[in-house]
């Protein structure tokens, strides 16, 4: 194995133990039980994202063949599993992740098929899918562009990709530039290391909308749009690495009605959709 693969592999050894050790807004989990746990999670991840529903566009999946990349705690998988799906996939590159996910489809009396596995090595045959979805997920893969090829391999013709991955130029870059580079003494910085060790996961990546559609080349048909996200607003527990008073007072007095108004192209968010040619098209 080369020196390349074996950083590779090393940093997605962390990313696994990261999300291993709490898995995606596990932190609004709240509730003596675990459904009641489950069921505030996810009514906090659309308070803080309304965005989603709209995005993702559920209803679409009736009789449709879904995978999911990245299921975290499940909650967008049960409202795809809701939808009517003619199959439900979903990977997570946790166990942790997967056991939220089948107990969550559990307490509905729906399943899918779920299973650990890697979104650079897809383990599914060419054309399997109508609808390929991951929402803020490919970002966290060490390699995003053989993610995207794989996401590629996997969709039939005339399918559709849906993927939100972080913007570089968005607003919760600038306020992780100032804590870590600006008042660090390090105003040198760049937006994309502050990313990769102060956002979320080791490495995590952000990307201006033209080196969104570089990785989506692929695709024939690309639409992106940029979302704010909670980062960008202060809202909700604004990731799972970040706590303290300046971020409590920060909050408390954050001008959110001129980040919606006037910085909405900086946000946090590219939301992606691709269609793979074919089947008419």
């Amino acid at each position: 194995m080369n020196e390349y693969l074996k950083e590779d592999e090393s940093l997605k050894e962390r990313v696994r133990e990261f999300w291993n050790a709490k898995s995606c807004g596990e932190v609004y989990a709240e509730g003596e039980s675990q459904a009641d746990k489950l069921k505030n999670q996810a009514k906090q991840r659309y308070i803080i994202e309304p965005g989603i529903a709209d995005f993702a566009g559920f209803a679409a999946g009736r009789d449709k063949d879904i995978l999911e990349i990245g299921v975290g705690m499940g909650a967008d998988h049960l409202e795809w599993a809701k939808a009517g799906p003619k199959s439900l996939t979903g990977i997570d590159l946790t166990e942790r992740a997967i056991q939220f996910t089948k107990n969550r489809l559990a307490y509905y009396g729906l399943s899918s098929d779920l299973r650990v596995a890697d979104a650079e090595k897809l383990p599914f045959a060419d054309d399997s899918f109508d609808i390929v979805y991951a929402y803020g997920v490919l970002h966290h893969s060490p390699d995003t562009t053989k993610a995207i090829r794989e996401v590629y391999r996997v969709l039939r013709p005339g399918g559709a990709a849906k993927i939100m991955i972080y913007h570089s130029h968005a607003v919760v870059a600038y306020l992780l530039w100032l804590r870590y580079g600006l008042f660090a003494g390090r105003p040198f910085r760049s937006l994309a290391d502050v990313y990769a060790h102060h956002l979320e996961s080791p490495g995590t990546k952000g990307y201006t909308e033209s080196e969104a559609r570089a990785i989506m080349l692929p695709f024939p048909s690309i639409d992106i749009r940029i979302g704010l996200g909670p980062g960008d607003l202060l809202e909700g527990s604004v990731g799972q690495r970040h706590r303290g008073a300046l971020l409590s007072l920060a909050k408390a007095v954050w001008p959110r009605w001129f980040i919606r108004r006037a910085m909405k192209n900086h946000g946090g968010a590219l939301l992606i959709t691709a269609l793979k040619g074919g089947a008419g098209s």
